[in-house]
């Protein structure tokens, strides 16, 4: 194991001192070691962890939402989905007790245990990063489109050539693009707004594929005020800063 991390080592500070002779920043040359090392997934994995647990944080002190600057107009969509979450997270408590009352073997009863943990904590995490990272329309017309830690999608006010309220029930995964170009962000399964683009957008899906789209549908809990928000140029209506809640 001390060769094996001896080599590891030497492989990482030879490919670090390779960026910096490509007149790299230090932390610019760091980060590309890491690209080179980790695969994009499970950097993106990783990623989700940390930005999981932030929005975690910030929903149990209720800060407020993530990423809503003055001027710009919160779109909350996370109350379509709460009895769902809720729903799950009961399940997996009722699991998690079961177990490990059921479970006799030291080894797996802790390792079950632990995962269940896990689980109950990221259904909870990933609802509280639903709540406080609503989709965004800027003050400047941009559209920033979420679903809590695991997508972000910025679009561009110069490129967004229509919007209107529509529901619609998808059938694809999330963000993914059909053959024509039209990308869904559902939650319980519904849309309720689509956004037509003068020109495809890329993005980065949630395990780091890149895709593009020149259409977008996605739910907003008020679809009618995010339209007209979209429409007005993003101008922030009064109360628009949504604060957190369950």
């Amino acid at each position: 194991m001390l060769a094996l991390m001896t080599g590891a080592t030497a492989l990482l500070f030879s490919d670090y001192r390779r960026h910096r002779r490509e007149d790299l920043h230090r932390h610019s040359a760091f980060l590309a070691v890491i690209a080179d090392s980790v695969p994009a997934s499970v950097r993106k994995l990783i990623s989700h962890e940390i930005t999981l647990a932030a929005s975690f944080l910030r929903w149990a002190t209720r800060r407020g939402p993530h990423g809503v600057r003055g001027g710009d107009h919160a779109v909350p969509y996370a109350s379509a989905q709460t009895a769902t979450m809720y729903g799950l997270l009961f399940v997996c408590i009722v699991e998690t007790v079961a177990l490990a009352h059921l479970i006799p073997w030291p080894v797996v009863h802790a390792t079950t245990l632990v995962l269940d943990i896990w689980g109950c904590y990221f259904l909870l995490a990933l609802h509280a990063s639903c709540v406080v990272r609503p989709h965004v329309i800027g003050a400047d017309g941009s559209l920033r489109l979420r679903y809590g830690a695991l997508l972000d999608i910025r679009i561009p006010a110069h490129r967004i050539a229509s919007v209107r309220p529509e529901r619609a029930c998808p059938n694809g995964g999330p963000a993914a693009p059909d053959e024509s170009g039209v990308a869904d962000m559902a939650v319980a399964g519904l849309t309720t707004v689509t956004v037509e683009l003068t020109e495809p957008v890329r993005y980065v899906r949630v395990l780091g594929k890149h895709a593009e789209a020149r259409v977008f549908r996605f739910y907003a809990d008020d679809p009618v005020t995010a339209v007209a928000a979209l429409r007005a140029g993003g101008r922030s209506s009064p109360g628009s800063r949504t604060p957190p809640g369950p």
